[in-house]
């Protein structure tokens, strides 16, 4: 039984990997109206088996998903969360028109700090909600998701960072369904402070070879490096009007300090497995941001040049085929 009836926001999920299976996967199982734009092998098993997501306490499934990689076959909603990798992005975005009523707001979760603006080139400033996801999770399988730790968070607004009421009404929604929801200040500076702490980390542990957390941050020449990227992106940030605060790099470094030792980042994982990385979106992008701030990243900029040039020399794999569009 869905929610429409009673108010409940219609939701489209786009891109059921581990963040929006696990965000989709919490709000249908709440009995709201959820529909996965996906694709693939993933596609046939949200439709054969349904969503499964794995946890500590066991999980939970959705047995019934409607799931399409068709946006036509979607039809409008009130919300996209947007839940593809920065390589799949611009596929996405070309995808979405079908989805967009005349108040639709798209919730942008991608790592990094570009994505609001590449989706508001395509759509426009005033359906983008500016958005940051916390949440541990894996694609175990299709149509399957493994959530590790704490319930995973959800923080956006709308993009002058006030809380509308189509703001809070998608609040709401997700807080009924079990997750946490953050209520940012300032969205910018939330975003720049997740990408401080993940871009040294990520950007290292794949330079390193697949270096884990604890290794990089126990080995005194990596650990200084890690806080080196991280006022890097610090100086940048500032140079370009985010208002960071003075501390934003002992706080990255006191988190860093928490998490598991054998935590490693997605962009390591990607790049070490030869699949499409987020290169670009993370570390290039604080090469690029810091060039036009008229700064220097020499660390960032020395792991961006290595890492590239491995992908280059791997013959590292496009972004693959993207949505139906229609058009």
């Amino acid at each position: 039984m869905t929610r429409t009836g009673a108010g409940g926001p219609r939701v489209a999920v786009v891109g059921a990997g581990a963040v929006g299976g696990y965000f989709g996967g919490r709000l249908a199982a709440a009995g709201y109206d959820v529909r996965f734009l996906a694709r693939g092998e993933g596609l046939a098993a949200l439709r054969r088996d349904g969503l499964r997501v794995t946890d500590g306490s066991g999980g939970w499934t959705v047995p019934q998903v409607r799931a399409s990689d068709d946006p036509r076959e979607l039809g409008e909603v009130d919300f996209v969360l947007l839940c593809v990798k920065t390589p799949q992005l611009a596929a996405a975005v070309e995808a979405l028109a079908p989805l967009l009523g005349e108040d639709t707001g798209v919730v942008t979760v991608q790592n990094g700090v570009e994505a609001p603006e590449q989706v508001a080139a395509g759509i426009g400033r005033a359906r983008v909600l500016p958005g940051m996801a916390r949440v541990v999770a894996v694609r175990s399988g299709p149509g399957e998701v493994r959530h590790m730790g704490p319930p995973g968070a959800l923080g956006f607004a709308e993009w002058d960072g006030a809380a509308s009421e189509r703001v809070l009404r998608l609040r709401g929604a997700l807080a009924e369904a079990g997750v946490a929801v953050a209520e940012p200040n300032d969205i910018w500076a939330d975003l720049w402070a997740k990408f401080l702490l993940v871009v040294p980390v990520g950007s290292l542990g794949a330079a390193t070879g697949g270096a884990t957390m604890g290794e990089l941050r126990s080995r005194p020449g990596t650990r200084r490096m890690l806080i080196a990227g991280m006022r890097e992106i610090h100086g940048t940030a500032r140079a370009l009007g985010i208002a960071l605060p003075d501390d934003a790099v002992d706080t990255a470094t006191e988190l860093m300090d928490r998490q598991s030792p054998e935590a490693t980042s997605s962009l390591q994982r990607d790049i070490l497995a030869g699949r499409p990385s987020e290169l670009e979106a993370w570390t290039g992008a604080a090469v690029r941001l810091a060039a036009r701030a008229g700064r220097g990243a020499p660390v960032l900029e020395t792991a961006y040049e290595l890492l590239a040039a491995r992908e280059a020399l791997a013959g590292a794999p496009g972004a693959g085929p993207g949505f139906r569009t229609g058009r």
